[in-house]
């Protein structure tokens, strides 16, 4: 195991930095989008009802038969594979996004907007502090779930961690299925810690939030 581990580091080593450049970019595209839809979202609910039964019809399809549907106008490859990822983070983001900024105590609501504040002054200083919880579980979320989902897009040929995995499927070979398999996991791990991390730091340098003074 560790010899094809020495012996093939430099292959290992692109396909891993490859997954991982794949899963950046989907993931600050996501939270762009999802950022935007909120924020038009917030005050409509008729609109938000829309987007997220929308998405989770989207959500609903299995990710080979989503790649399918898109192939013929975006082809293969890495741009079917982050615009299907970016399509299923919006489900997840979108849905943890409303909820956090939407379950914020309305009595400090009224006396923000008594103190004069304005809708927006209100989103940045008291719904986005106090709703740190449920924004970054829904990160965390996005970011595991595009990293699995990102190497079942192996299949059309993205790259990533999943060309190992598949490449020891079709030749049996359990050694790159099981490395394949083994850092896609550690991954997926390593980002969801990363994210906890972050969100304990953030939590501490806001005042209002559960850490913060």
């Amino acid at each position: 195991m560790f010899d094809y581990l020495f012996s093939q580091y430099a292959t290992l080593g692109r396909a891993f930095l490859e997954h991982l450049w794949m899963v950046a970019v989907v993931l600050g595209l996501s939270l762009a989008a999802a950022a935007v839809l909120t924020v038009t979202a917030m005050y409509s609910r008729v609109w938000s009802a829309f987007l997220v039964n929308l998405f989770s019809v989207i959500y609903a399809i299995p990710s080979l038969a989503l790649f399918a549907i898109l192939i013929p106008a975006t082809g293969l490859g890495k741009t079917t594979a982050i615009i299907v990822l970016i399509l299923y983070n919006q489900y997840v983001l979108l849905r943890n996004f409303l909820a956090g900024l939407r379950g914020v105590d309305p009595a400090m609501l009224e006396a923000a907007a008594g103190m004069g504040m304005t809708t927006l002054q209100m989103l940045y200083k008291i719904r986005l502090p106090l709703s740190l919880n449920p924004l970054f579980a829904g990160l965390r979320l996005a970011a595991v779930s595009t990293i699995g989902i990102a190497t079942i897009a192996a299949t059309i040929n993205a790259g990533g961690l999943g060309s190992i995995l598949f490449d020891g499927l079709r030749s049996m070979n359990m050694y790159k299925i099981m490395w394949g398999a083994l850092l896609s996991a550690c991954l997926a791990i390593g980002a969801n810690h990363l994210l906890l991390w972050l969100e304990n730091k953030v939590a501490v340098t806001i005042p209002g939030t559960k850490d913060g003074v």
